[in-house]
């Protein structure tokens, strides 16, 4: 296992912030994790590695911010769920009327996090539309509890907590309306805000 995934966020955010590590290494780091651990689990089943691997070539030419703003990424791989839109990535929404939709336009969440420096390397699994609190749809199938293969990681943002619990990536993000960060953070102890 690389190193580099054993990293908290904020241990990943400071290593870029000090240029002692560059969000290419990361997103190498990462696309490793999730060779090794995706198979058994199936948090992350849409990658976007040139995609992400362009945007980090980006935030590399040019300096971080003088004033960075609170919560500044310098470059942090992340996943992002598939209820939202992440220009050029296949968006499913966990739905087979979706099964092939690429959106043109990022969700606004998405523009703001990748301006802040965050890169999106993936989309993490959800069940269909996000109803449910177990995380399985008939596009990508179910993803499971990284601690027991045999039970659920709880939904909908499942995939989310099964890959930050995987060390797949250092944040996802998630959504919550009945507890769909609350119930798979506790499945997968991970951290839900």
């Amino acid at each position: 296992m690389n190193d580099l995934v054993r990293l908290t966020a904020r241990e990943a955010v400071a290593a870029l912030a000090k240029g002692d590590t560059t969000p290419l290494d990361l997103i190498d780091a990462a696309l490793e994790r999730i060779s090794e651990t995706d198979g058994a689990v199936n948090a992350l089943p849409t990658l976007a590695p040139e995609r992400a691997k362009a945007h980090a070539a980006k935030l590399m030419e040019k300096s971080p911010p003088a004033d960075p703003p609170r919560g500044y990424l310098y470059g942090l791989p992340l996943a992002v769920k598939d209820l939202k839109d992440v220009a050029g990535v296949r968006s499913t929404k966990g739905s087979p009327i979706f099964a092939d939709y690429v959106p043109e336009r990022s969700d606004l969440m998405v523009e703001n996090l990748e301006a802040k420096g965050g890169i999106v390397l993936a989309k993490s699994n959800t069940p269909e539309f996000g109803a449910g609190a177990n995380t399985f749809n008939e596009v990508f199938g179910k993803t499971r509890n990284p601690w027991d293969t045999r039970m659920t990681c709880g939904g909908s943002s499942g995939g989310a907590a099964v890959s930050l619990a995987t060390g797949q990536v250092w944040l996802a993000t998630g959504s919550d309306t009945g507890g769909s960060l609350r119930i798979p953070s506790s499945f997968c102890s991970v951290v839900g805000l």
